[in-house]
């Protein structure tokens, strides 16, 4: 039997890896006072983000119902699947825990749920990525259910990915702050970079833009000498930005990025447009 990956859309991977891969992405959700989307609905960012700036509070997200894990592990199963879930930090969103559950139902109802492994991935958007695509190519490579899971974990831990955001206002309002509320006391007109280790942790602030930029370079420079050189570049609404960091990541690292993508709804909801991000992880995931 095949493993099947599946993952969730917080991990923003183009559909172009996707497909690749072969990897499954269930959405989670926007939840507006008069209306609950799915994030994949949301194509208009600006109009988005324009309607996050006029609304007194910021929408809610929320994390797929067991009936989309369910929705999705099913076919997998019934094609004869083995299945790993492979999901954003459960310390900041309880999709983990949906699958698990709906695993459980699965085997409960003989469909086949003792056939799904959930793995918390601990961290969230390209690292989340990092961790589905290695466990995806190694399904790809004949690997066995405990194989993969082995490669997502290890995946994990040697990993690195850096959020610059634009400001702290988002997560403010948002009360996602966490570890970074330290930094709001005088001013929130700072450049902070952030990382996930199962929850939002500060990493350093800078004051502008362009030394928030030069640092993520001085990041991916930092990954290329400790030998990670397949790396990401991810951004919201900030395609220039992104396509210069793409340029100078092009140069220290000597090889295409594993995938650029846009950050969407439910991790900007949070986060607010102008985030920059850049990570990687070593060559042998993919070898």
């Amino acid at each position: 039997m095949a493993v099947a990956v599946v993952t969730d859309t917080t991990a923003y991977l183009p559909a172009e890896t996707l497909r690749r891969y072969a990897i499954t992405a269930i959405p989670l959700y926007v939840v507006f006072p008069d209306r609950t989307v799915r994030e994949t609905e949301i194509t208009d960012y600006d109009a988005f983000f324009e309607e996050l700036r006029a609304g007194d509070g910021l929408p809610k997200t929320s994390q797929p119902s067991i009936g989309d894990f369910v929705g999705a592990y099913g076919p997998l199963l019934a094609q004869g699947h083995e299945v790993v879930s492979i999901h954003i930090s459960g310390g900041i969103s309880g999709t983990v825990e949906t699958g698990r559950q709906a695993a459980e139902q699965l085997e409960r109802d003989g469909k086949g749920g003792e056939r799904i492994r959930l793995v918390d991935s601990a961290t969230a958007a390209g690292g989340l990525g990092f961790v589905a695509v290695a466990a995806a190519h190694c399904a790809a490579q004949g690997g066995t259910l405990d194989e993969v899971v082995d490669v997502a974990n290890r995946a994990r831990a040697e990993l690195k990915m850096w959020f610059a955001i634009d400001t702290l206002e988002f997560l403010k309002r948002g009360g996602r702050i966490g570890a970074a509320s330290a930094w709001i006391g005088s001013t929130l007109k700072i450049k902070p970079i952030l990382t996930v280790e199962r929850e939002l942790a500060p990493v350093e602030r800078v004051r502008t833009s362009s030394r928030m930029f030069e640092r993520m370079v001085d990041y991916a420079q930092q990954r290329h000498d400790s030998g990670a050189d397949e790396w990401v570049v991810q951004h919201c609404a900030a395609p220039d930005q992104a396509q210069r960091l793409v340029e100078r990541c092009r140069e220290v690292f000597g090889r295409e990025p594993l995938f650029v993508s846009e950050i969407g709804p439910v991790l900007s909801t949070h986060t607010g447009p102008g985030l920059l991000g850049v990570g990687s992880i070593p060559t042998h995931f993919f070898e």
